[in-house]
């Protein structure tokens, strides 16, 4: 069944937010694309497209999402007649065919949609400061890490910060990538098992996962709000590596010095704000959740 809860969007106005759409993602995609032709390296930007998985070309694609409609133009039905999951009615309008959606993707909708209302139901903790990336590099010696970064405090140094601190890691997608040494002296030891029951907003990880949870929803989530989600991954990920252990000043950015009570009063008032905002998106994403589950 296709899901027809508003009017036809006329050809005018999905054909501008279309356009509007692209241009955005153009815009947030320039640099990645200029590099990726001149095959460089970006630490900071990269993970937003190797760790998720949508390339610049899938990003630009908008999808109106589920209950909305989109009336032929002079040429026929919207190219979206031709798309997996839409289906065409006889008036020639095209729409998003819930049913068929749900058939492939009902249990992963219905696992976003428990994961988001868990993690908005928990209050944001924000004592973590970002020590998870320190952990990724703990004992691991100043030229074996993870980015083609060199380490701001040197590998002693960066090691004596992990050493100084409690380790308070609430995400498994982060976790697991921590040294062996800084594994054990985690508060928690996640697993994937204990996600829904461990995610909290005050995660810088969980707050980008919102742009993967969009993601999964596929052309479910309005391409307006796709973007949004992947702006707010795209600014935390730029604190991610500011308070990381390695020096991005390469890029033009200034450290989050963590390791002192400035850079942790830095990094808190930043947590909390990205928590606000990324609560906001799991409220949208939500709405979402609810129309194609009735």
């Amino acid at each position: 069944m296709t899901a027809t809860a508003a009017p036809a969007l006329t050809a005018t106005t999905w054909r501008a937010r279309a356009d509007a759409h692209a241009a955005r993602a153009d815009a947030f995609t320039a640099g990645h694309r200029d590099r990726r032709s001149r095959h460089e390296r970006h630490a900071v930007e990269d993970f937003l497209f190797e760790y998720y998985p949508a390339k610049p070309a899938a990003l630009r694609r908008w999808h109106p999402g589920a209950g909305v409609s989109l009336a032929p133009d002079g040429d026929g039905p919207a190219p979206h007649a031709a798309w997996r999951w839409f289906a065409t009615a006889h008036d020639g309008t095209v729409a998003l065919d819930v049913d068929a959606f749900l058939a492939d993707r009902g249990d992963t909708v219905r696992f976003v949609a428990a994961l988001l209302e868990a993690t908005l139901g928990r209050p944001a903790q924000t004592g973590c400061f970002g020590l998870h990336e320190w952990a990724m590099v703990y004992r691991e010696g100043q030229d074996a890490h993870r980015h083609p970064l060199p380490l701001r405090l040197g590998g002693a140094g960066t090691d004596a910060v992990v050493e100084a601190h409690r380790i308070r890691c609430t995400h498994f997608d982060a976790f697991r990538f921590f040294t062996p040494e800084a594994a054990p002296r985690n508060t928690l030891q996640p697993t994937r098992e204990q996600q829904v029951a461990l995610e909290q907003p005050g995660c810088l990880h969980a707050g980008m996962d919102v742009y993967k949870w969009a993601l999964k929803l596929g052309p479910a989530v309005p391409g307006e709000l796709l973007l949004d989600c992947f702006a707010l991954a795209r600014e935390i990920r730029t604190l991610d590596m500011q308070a990381s252990p390695y020096d991005v000043g390469a890029y033009g950015l200034a450290p989050v010095a963590i390791e002192t009570a400035e850079g942790k009063a830095e990094y808190v008032r930043r947590q909390r704000a990205h928590a606000e905002q990324g609560n906001a998106l799991r409220r949208r994403l939500l709405d979402v959740t609810a129309l194609l589950l009735g």
